[in-house]
């Protein structure tokens, strides 16, 4: 696997972020024409959705998402009246996002779009094949995560 030349087209992390932003870029106009969500927001939504109120750091760190893309998608959001911020009894200081009633609703209705998305994408590949493909790209978060955390490491 060694290289001494980088060629970028076969950069496996160049790669994953191209395929990503293909995959990405093709739902988002979809998100956007029809639900008037960007991809963040949308990601908000969805993760809020999951839980019964989650913070904004929480978020960043589930998504991977930057604070600042995280804090305007939220702003966003909550100006829409899609999602409420409340108290977090936990930390005084930061705050819980939960969706509304209408951001529950969207989520509904956005869900099962995101689902046929998928389906039409890898539909064409064997479900054994794309559940490897997941389980491999877990491994990937896992060993990226584990050189993150040792590079941070001070020598």
């Amino acid at each position: 696997m060694a290289r001494s030349i980088l060629v970028l087209d076969d950069f496996i992390p160049y790669r994953l972020s191209f395929t990503s932003n293909l995959v990405s870029d093709s739902i988002a106009r979809i998100y956007e024409v029809v639900f008037g969500l960007s991809i963040p927001e949308w990601r908000l939504i969805a993760v809020a959705a999951e839980e019964a109120g989650i913070t904004q750091a929480a978020i960043s760190a589930r998504t991977r998402m930057d604070k600042v893309t995280v804090s305007r998608a939220a702003i966003a959001l909550v100006n829409r009246g899609l999602l409420t911020r409340g108290r977090n009894a936990q930390d005084g200081r930061s705050h819980l996002l939960v969706p509304t009633r209408a951001g529950r609703d969207l989520y509904a209705q956005v869900a099962p779009k995101a689902l046929e998305l998928e389906r039409r994408i890898f539909g064409r590949i064997d479900a054994a094949e794309v559940a490897r493909f997941v389980a491999t790209l877990r491994r990937i978060d896992a060993l990226a995560l584990e050189v993150a955390e040792v590079d941070a490491v001070p020598e």
